[in-house]
């Protein structure tokens, strides 16, 4: 993983960077649009699904006539989502990390000149099958016998061999959530990315980073709820995610009501009646911190919700 975006970011250094064509997409700025700056747009939740299936049809195909550079486009494009599954595996697999991250990539390659591009959702049909091919390789690492004179013993992979990345690249392709927001859960809740990173890196402040989650984590939630009771009763992938979000909803509830409940009533702030004559000041459009995120704004270490859910799986 680290090969592959120190090769990306090599493509898009120096005064000609790697680019495509704005002109020809839907959506995209109206000038040439450097790779990593287009990566940002895809994974926007304001970008629209048609552009992204236009732009990831016009990649897969560069990489299909061309390879090399485009091939490495395509996989440093993919890389966020790529890296969290690989991570994951990497983290179960009995051998060398690198060999877990080699098999995600070459399942992400491999599918480059096999996916439909006629059918929509390609990003996330290309994570399905590199995720594939890294679940196939944790399988078979934790099948193989154990070396000569260990302790350890050889034992069948603990079901469910899915993965709650699975799920979450399934409400994408429904269009429950969208690229960023499904990036946004597996990076903060199965991952170990802080919300402040995350939201520093996105350009994101860090309570309107904290209500996107929440409002993603609830329509997770809800869609969650109505397929658990078709699901496969030997597959408790769904149900087991839907067991995380739904004790990470309470956790944050609770925070959050601490915090605010009282104070957006004008009834007390901080233990004292609010000041009816001060409120105003608050969202005075003048204040360069007006509107509602900048009313009594503090650090994000000061009020950053203490239980992030663990790994659901």
């Amino acid at each position: 993983m680290d090969t592959a975006r120190d090769a990306f970011g090599w493509l898009v250094t120096g005064p000609n960077p790697m680019a495509v064509d704005g002109t020809r997409f839907e959506g995209l700025p109206r000038r040439p649009v450097p790779l990593d700056e287009l990566r940002d747009r895809l994974m926007s939740k304001q970008c629209p699904r048609r552009t992204r299936d236009d732009v990831w049809a016009h990649l897969v195909l560069q990489s299909r006539a061309r390879g090399g550079a485009w091939t490495v486009a395509c996989v440093g494009m993919a890389l966020p989502s790529l890296a969290a599954s690989a991570r994951w595996l990497g983290a179960r697999y009995r051998g060398d990390r690198a060999d877990a991250h080699a098999a995600v990539l070459a399942g992400f390659v491999q599918a480059l000149a096999t996916v439909d591009l006629a059918d929509p959702g390609i990003v996330v049909r290309l994570h399905f099958a590199a995720r594939r091919a890294g679940q196939a390789a944790l399988e078979e690492s934790l099948d193989a016998p154990p070396p000569v004179d260990s302790e350890f013993h050889s034992t069948a992979p603990r079901p469910p061999y899915g993965h709650p990345d699975l799920v979450l690249a399934r409400a994408v392709a429904e269009g429950v959530l969208t690229p960023t927001e499904a990036d946004l859960i597996s990076a903060t809740r199965l991952g170990d990315v802080p919300l402040t990173d995350w939201g520093a890196k996105h350009q994101s402040e860090y309570w309107a980073t904290y209500k996107v989650r929440r409002r993603a984590e609830h329509r997770l939630a809800s869609w969650l709820a109505d397929r658990v009771g078709t699901a496969d009763p030997e597959d408790p992938v769904a149900e087991a995610a839907l067991s995380s979000i739904s004790a990470g909803e309470e956790a944050a509830a609770i925070d959050e009501n601490a915090d605010t409940s009282r104070a957006v009533s004008g009834r007390r702030r901080n233990g004292r009646p609010a000041n009816p004559r001060k409120s105003s000041r608050l969202v005075s459009k003048k204040d360069p911190k007006s509107g509602l995120l900048g009313c009594g704004e503090t650090s994000p270490a000061e009020h950053e919700p203490t239980s992030e859910v663990p790994r659901c799986a």
